[in-house]
Formats: C-alpha cells, sequence, structure tokens
C-alpha cells in the first residue's frame, strides 16, 4: 500500500471520483493517463503521484466500482423481508441489474470481470472472484438456513447467479430487456 493510499488526500479522492466519472463512461480498456489526465483537469504526474502506477489508479478504480455494486447488494438486502425466498431477491437483483441507471456500472463490471480472467496477475486480480463471492453470499441470506447450508442450497444460488449473469451478457449485447426479463422469470418460477 502506497502513502498515498494510506492517508489518502481530498486532491486524491476528488481525482478518484473524477476517474470514475469518466471509467463509467470510456471503461478501462484503452485507459490512457494522458487522456484520463486531460478529461479529469489533472496531469498524468500528478495521477501517478497520488495512486503510485497506472495499476495503482486502475485498482482504485476496481475498488470504487466494487463499492458501488456493495453499496447496492446491501441495500436489496436490506430491503428485503426475511420470507422472500430466493426467486423473489433474485427477481428484485434482476430489476436492479437491467435498470437503464446501472449501465456504465455493469459494462465496467463486465470489462472488469473478464480482464480479471484474462490478467490474474493484474490491477484486475481477484475482481471475478471477489463478486461471485458478494453475489452467493446476499443469495445465500435468501435462504432458509435449512437449504442454505447444503451442497443443493449452493447449486441452487449458483444457478440463479449463473443465469442472472448471462442474461445481463445478453441484456449488454442486445438491449432487449423484454426478452431477457421473460427468460430470467421463467427460470426463477423453477427455483423454490
Amino acid at each position: 500500500m502506497s502513502r498515498s493510499e494510506a492517508t489518502p488526500s481530498p486532491r486524491r479522492q476528488e481525482l478518484l471520483e473524477a476517474a470514475y466519472a469518466y471509467a463509467l463512461r470510456s471503461g478501462l480498456a484503452e485507459l490512457s493517463l494522458r487522456p484520463l489526465a486531460e478529461e479529469i483537469k489533472s496531469s498524468p504526474r500528478v495521477l501517478l503521484y497520488l495512486f503510485g502506477s497506472k495499476d495503482g489508479l486502475v485498482r482504485a478504480l476496481l475498488a470504487r466500482a466494487r463499492a458501488d455494486e456493495l453499496t447496492a447488494v446491501r441495500r436489496l438486502a436490506a430491503q428485503r423481508r426475511p420470507s422472500q425466498g430466493l426467486a423473489s431477491v433474485a427477481e428484485e437483483l434482476w430489476r436492479w441489474l437491467s435498470d437503464d441507471a446501472h449501465r456504465g456500472l455493469l459494462k465496467l463490471w463486465v470489462e472488469s470481470y473478464a480482464r480479471s480472467l484474462v490478467e490474474p496477475d493484474g490491477p484486475w486480480a481477484g475482481f471475478a472472484g471477489d463478486t461471485v463471492a458478494d453475489w452467493l453470499a446476499l443469495l445465500a441470506d435468501a435462504q432458509p438456513p435449512r437449504t442454505r447450508d447444503t451442497d443443493a442450497g449452493l447449486a441452487q444460488r449458483t444457478l440463479v447467479l449463473a443465469a442472472l449473469r448471462g442474461a445481463l451478457l445478453d441484456l449488454l449485447a442486445t438491449g432487449d430487456r423484454e426478452r431477457t426479463g421473460s427468460a430470467v422469470r421463467r427460470l426463477l418460477a423453477t427455483v423454490e
């Protein structure tokens, strides 16, 4: 951890938020410090000083994106009633995932997920696995303990997560909310 990460300055936080807004619009695949710095009214030198390296900046942006994702997941978890069940919670998750307001974050998530699989030792390291664990934990909380703590319960959560991710990828590629939503609802009707 660099000194700037241990004691984040207001300027670092300000530039992180501006860079995050940029990443939501443009993604991270072709991130170059010079255009980013110009867009957020900074310089490559300042970014390198505050984040240590381009990889340090990417790690900070991924942490920021994951924080947004976790905030949304926790908000959904807090709103659910204990008796709702897995299918109902998964439907709420689908509503959130298919909302156009979250498109930038979800495209960034897909890009980061894929990069963490292809570049497991780079700044993306662990991103995919961490997000799987986050979502499986939320889905586990929707299951009764007698199901949650079984192999069948884990398989059920995994199936739901795989369906949500697959439908999300399809929705992002096609924009067809009706078809993908119908498929998700059809699968969820068989879950419980």
